[in-house]
């Protein structure tokens, strides 16, 4: 099952997949979705799995390995076949999903929002191997103070050339900043996320 946003005549589609913890109709999954939207984008969501599962009374379980995920998400793309260029995605999780399954599906672009580069508190644990070599065109919209990486941190990666980080200031992992610090709100960040996807995907090629 999917819930769409946007136009549905929209040259590109962005297919979203949620974080470990939260669901595909989450506050964030739905502002964010809506922000895409107001800027034309045609955008996707769908949830793994074991996240469907809970709906239905399923036991709380943690999300299963991740072959198993990169494989639903192929399979999601499948069952979208979507018309014209594609970004595939995701938030936190979502996006990190994607990113390993992107340069096989030949899709335009590939959306991070808040990638966990390592788990929070353990920096030296990291998920950037493959992000090295990656060859899909790929936008990291990511909080300077996001625990699963900050700025400071992805400094030092050795990530594709091409990777493109749009940092948001001051926001965390779900792009929240101090506002009494910057005078910002989630709201914004999530509006500046959305601009940079959106002038971002104008550039990319055909996938």
């Amino acid at each position: 099952m999917f819930l769409f946003d946007g136009p549905q005549a929209a040259q590109l589609t962005v297919v979203l997949a949620h974080g470990a913890g939260a669901a595909m109709d989450s506050g964030f999954m739905q502002d964010m979705a809506a922000a895409l939207a107001g800027q034309g984008l045609r955008v996707a969501r769908f949830e793994f799995g074991y996240m469907a599962q809970r709906r239905v009374g399923g036991a709380k379980r943690p999300p299963p390995k991740v072959d198993l995920l990169c494989a639903e998400y192929r399979a999601a793309v499948r069952l979208l076949a979507a018309e014209g260029p594609l970004v595939i995605g995701g938030k936190s999780m979502g996006g990190r999903v994607a990113s390993m399954v992107s340069d096989d599906l030949g899709v335009a672009g590939l959306l991070c929002l808040g990638y966990p580069f390592h788990p929070i508190g353990k920096p030296e644990k990291l998920r950037v191997a493959h992000l090295a070599t990656l060859q899909t065109p790929t936008l990291i919209c990511q909080g300077t103070r996001d625990p699963f990486g900050t700025r400071d941190e992805v400094a030092s990666y050795p990530l594709s050339d091409r990777i493109l980080l749009e940092w948001l200031e001051d926001g965390e992992h779900d792009f929240k900043p101090r506002k009494r610090v910057t005078g910002q709100t989630q709201a914004d960040l999530i509006a500046q996320a959305a601009r940079a996807v959106a002038l971002w995907s104008a550039e990319l090629p055909p996938g």
